[in-house]
């Protein structure tokens, strides 16, 4: 039996889910753009894959002919999904593929005003990329169908994990409190999206599924509470309003809601191990997990 797990974006999430799935797998391969990213790839024991984001060359073929998992973690554009597009012609080489995973993002549901949302709520993208993000959905779901394969969407909130979250921001100097009234946002530690992902591979599971936290909140409660833990004084808050931010920075404050993570719970049998902020950000510093590999 064919048991190869193809990774399409090997990333800051990725890199979790191939370090997790080692031994349950005889092959992994990723896709990368830098020949000097794929060094790193191969000192984890995961082959690496040039992908230029457009078009597929022989040898990403041959890691397809062969893929039994796949796990798509490059986002779309204007011109759609680019994975997509690449393997536009080639269903053909698909032909031991069993399972296909998508990390899309909470993004989708838009704006509820704070309200909780889960998986059947209607999704009302407000950014461009969010909308992108739906028809790429859309297209995977329609793409799975006919090729009559499993297809898990994982929609995922503010993911942090080694070299990414707040502590990281301390220490260089740039952790703000920006207050906006009554905004929340979920998030997730990149190791639960792993084990996310590996339950699912498990049980070749289809549907979507709200991979986040137990405790959506406001943005500046995290960086008041990483504060407490460093035991430094935290900067004053600044409203949102009048805050100089990147339109991409500000946008993300456009969409407030409160994301459940249920099915996740009752399908997969998910018990997050990073369930909250503050009890992950109390076990990241006091392991020292906060800080990049």
């Amino acid at each position: 039996m064919n048991n190869h797990l193809m990774i399409f974006g090997f990333g800051f999430t990725s890199e979790a889910v191939g370090e997790r799935l080692q031994g349950k797998f005889s092959r992994i391969s990723g896709t990368t753009r830098s020949p000097a990213k794929g060094l790193m790839m191969e000192s984890r024991n995961i082959v690496p894959v040039l992908f230029d984001g457009v078009s597929a060359d022989e040898t990403l073929l041959e890691n397809l002919s062969h893929a039994s998992h796949l796990l798509v973690s490059i986002g779309p554009d204007a011109d759609g999904d680019p994975v997509l597009n690449a393997l536009a012609n080639h269903k053909h080489k698909l032909k031991h593929l069993q399972w296909v995973g998508y990390l899309s993002t909470v993004g989708v549901y838009g704006d509820h005003d704070g309200a909780w949302v889960d998986e059947d709520t209607l999704c009302k993208p407000v950014s461009r990329r969010s909308r992108e993000r739906v028809a790429a959905e859309n297209a995977w779901l329609e793409y799975c169908s006919e090729l009559d394969i499993p297809l898990a969407i994982f929609r995922l909130s503010g993911i942090y994990g080694p070299g990414r979250n707040t502590f990281v921001n301390i220490e260089k100097g740039n952790a703000r409190r920006l207050v906006k009234s009554g905004q929340v946002f979920n998030r997730i530690h990149r190791e639960d999206i792993a084990k996310a992902v590996d339950l699912a591979i498990g049980m070749e599971a289809a549907g979507i599924f709200n991979i986040t936290d137990d405790m959506p909140a406001p943005p500046q409660d995290v960086v008041t509470f990483a504060y407490a833990l460093t035991r430094k004084t935290p900067p004053e808050a600044i409203d949102f309003a009048s805050a100089e931010l990147t339109p991409m920075a500000r946008s993300f404050y456009g969409e407030n809601k409160r994301v459940s993570n249920a099915r996740s719970k009752q399908v997969l049998g998910m018990v997050y191990d990073w369930p909250d902020y503050e009890a992950s950000l109390r076990q990241m510093y006091e392991e020292g997990s906060w800080k990049a590999r």
